[in-house]
């Protein structure tokens, strides 16, 4: 058997490569090899962080009997979800037509041709709560395609024309995207919040991010209290929640609980990336508060937990460690009795609300910060007390690989995050890790999707890689100044229109590149744990219509529009799925603002008082759009909304009146 996983760039094929199972990377290949054998493809997809993922491969795949029966009777493909999107949108939606749900691990079955006749999640390997063992399953897929290849042939072209059907994208718009939609959104999205507990929706609770930023940014349009009320009590019971470790910072992927509580332990990149934005622009209304203490150590989680000796961030920390669920992460009053002694060991237990009865498994509690620490001192050698004592238990595994799309999401968020709190070396922190996509990532002048440490794989770059890599690069242009920044977004920008727009309709994104050999080329443009690539593509068109030169701005902006326009669906009737899309739109609606500041301090007063969905820049920063800004008097500030401009201003209450409703700390 060859061991075709030992060299993968994906740490989480690398985990299958001591499988007993004959496994295959997705390639052409084993798809010739199925043909050959006249046998089922079985795919398995999945990815490292995934609890569920583990325990399947050890029941299972580890499994010498039931991995002789996938090797006899199917050629088997496992696939990294964060490697191949492309791969994982096609079939998650195949799964999700035949069983109404989906989730990973994934199991697919295909023919020859990559189509799906039968799919699922996790199977156990033997009979359990109704569902078949996956032996008992293999047994009853090869009887079919063995005795009735018609019903899987008929199966499979069903399903195929069902995603044929959900890839054709969303509908030309019949709605204007407009101040009185965007009105409509944020009221259903404050009506979907769970005033007891903060977020939105009932468990199982993910971070609403996107949705957060765009409240903020309706906020700053039109002043908004209900809104800023309803992101201030999401991020206070975030951080106060088990969802957010309490001793080093970051936040897991989920909790399956509406009081956060109890967290889905891993814990992703783009999670902490996003979040960190949102809470950047929240503790720019109040620097001293919780909002700034959290955007603090979800800095130093990105560097300590998720830094890679590049200057890029891995992908993620498992949920288990030492095959447990979150056994890194929990604990029981006798623990922090032995470690702090009897005194403050009960201090901290009622701190953190760890009790006998336990919130998570076996007695075993999460951490809350459950009430506010009445002496700031003691809380200090509590917590460094007890991250000592848990650096020596088994620790989650890392997910080294970098990936193009969540790499930029942390440079934006750094960035903004850098500039908005007055922390420098948090951009040079973004620029470092923007060196290391555009040195590793960028081969031949196209953007690949990961790395793996310090080589490049073979994957391409996906919509949103593109799409979030031109919206960091533009932010630290307008951070740093530098030319380079925006040349080679500007470049990248491009790029991404000749290959992913979908020329028959304007404004409307593929999110794979043509010519992946997948059966149909998946566009998904309901933003969801990460926003969508159509979405992150508006925000790109948005930022260089205002930066980039006077001969391509405006089809950059015309562009940009039609993308929006193809939202207006969304917005009005699933605004939860549209949480990037707002906050654009919002942006959209602000002007667009384009800041620019003719001196160094006229800059850091307008990067201050500015509100967060302006681009702010130097007046003396190339590609500006109007030629007469670069003429802007000494020692002023110039507020432009799309092509109107403000007299250039001078005094500080003049500039704080100009940006109207946001009022930072």
């Amino acid at each position: 058997m060859v061991n075709r996983l030992v060299d993968a760039t994906s740490p989480y094929l690398r985990q299958h490569a001591d499988n007993p199972v004959d496994w295959w990377e997705w390639c052409p290949q084993a798809f010739v090899e199925a043909a050959r054998r006249d046998v089922p493809v079985l795919l398995s997809v999945g990815y490292a962080a995934c609890h569920w993922c583990h325990v399947m491969a050890h029941e299972t795949f580890d499994n010498p009997v039931l991995a002789a029966q996938m090797n006899d009777g199917f050629v088997c493909i496992k696939v990294d979800r964060e490697e191949r999107p492309d791969i994982d949108a096609v079939y998650l939606g195949a799964t999700i037509a035949m069983t109404g749900q989906g989730g990973w691990p994934m199991t697919c079955f295909l023919t020859a041709a990559a189509e799906p006749f039968y799919c699922g999640t996790y199977f156990p390997p033997r009979p359990r709560h109704g569902q078949p063992g996956f032996g008992e399953l293999l047994t009853a897929i090869s009887q079919t395609w063995n005795e009735r290849p018609d019903e899987v042939g008929r199966v499979a072209e069903q399903v195929r024309g069902q995603l044929t059907q959900a890839a054709a994208g969303l509908p030309a718009a019949t709605t204007s995207v407009d101040a009185g939609l965007a009105r409509v959104a944020v009221a259903a999205l404050i009506a979907d919040e769970d005033r007891v507990h903060g977020g939105l929706g009932r468990a199982p609770k993910f971070p609403p991010s996107s949705t957060m930023l765009a409240l903020l940014r309706h906020d700053e349009r039109v002043g908004s209290p209900a809104a800023v009320d309803v992101v201030v009590r999401a991020a206070e019971a975030m951080a106060r929640g088990g969802i957010y470790d309490q001793l080093a910072g970051g936040f897991a992927r989920y909790a399956v609980d509406e009081a956060w509580v109890v967290p889905h332990f891993e814990k992703m990149l783009y999670d902490n990336a996003l979040l960190l934005r949102c809470y950047a622009q929240l503790a720019r209304r109040d620097s001293q508060g919780l909002a700034g203490r959290v955007c603090e150590q979800t800095v130093a989680f990105l560097d300590e937990a998720l830094g890679t000796p590049g200057g890029g961030f891995a992908s993620s920390l498992d949920a288990d460690a030492g095959g447990v669920e979150g056994a890194t992460y929990v604990w029981t009053p006798a623990q922090l009795i032995d470690i702090l002694g009897p005194v403050d060991g009960a201090w901290a237990a009622a701190v953190f609300g760890v009790t006998t009865i336990g919130t998570f498994e076996a007695g075993e509690s999460t951490l809350q910060l459950a009430h506010d620490p009445d002496d700031p001192e003691r809380f200090g050698r509590v917590v460094a007390a007890l991250r000592t004592a848990r650096d020596r238990r088994p620790q989650p595994a890392r997910d080294d690989k970098v990936v193009t799309v969540w790499n930029a999401l942390a440079i934006t968020a750094l960035v903004e995050a850098g500039v908005g709190l007055n922390r420098p070396e948090w951009v040079v922190r973004a620029a470092r890790c923007a060196d290391v996509l555009l040195d590793g990532h960028l081969v031949g002048g196209e953007v690949r999707r990961v790395s793996l440490n310090g080589t490049v794989g073979t994957p391409a770059g996906m919509l949103d890689d593109h799409a979030a890599l031109v919206v960091a690069l533009l932010s630290l242009f307008c951070a740093t100044g530098e030319d380079r920044w925006c040349v080679a977004a500007i470049g990248v920008l491009d790029r991404a229109i000749d290959s992913f727009a979908d020329v028959a309709e304007p404004g409307s994104w593929f999110d794979a590149p043509a010519g992946g050999g997948l059966i149909v080329r998946p566009r998904d443009p309901a933003d969801g744990a990460t926003p969508a690539g159509a979405s992150l593509m508006a925000e790109a068109l948005l930022m260089a219509s205002m930066l980039s030169g006077p001969d391509t701005a405006g089809g950059y902006a015309e562009l940009g529009a039609q993308t929006l326009a193809r939202a207006a669906v969304l917005l009005a009737k699933a605004p939860r799925a549209a949480g990037h899309w707002l906050a654009v739109v919002e942006a959209q609606l602000a002007g667009p603002m384009h800041v620019t500041a003719s001196s160094a301090a006229k800059l850091a007063l307008a990067r201050r008082l500015a509100p967060g969905c302006a681009v702010v820049t130097a007046a003396a920063a190339v590609g500006l759009a109007a030629d007469e800004l670069a003429d802007q008097p000494a020692d002023t500030v110039l507020v432009c909304r799309g092509t109107t401009c403000s007299l250039p201003l001078a005094d500080p209450d003049e500039i704080r009146r100009e940006f109207g409703n946001f009022r930072p700390s």
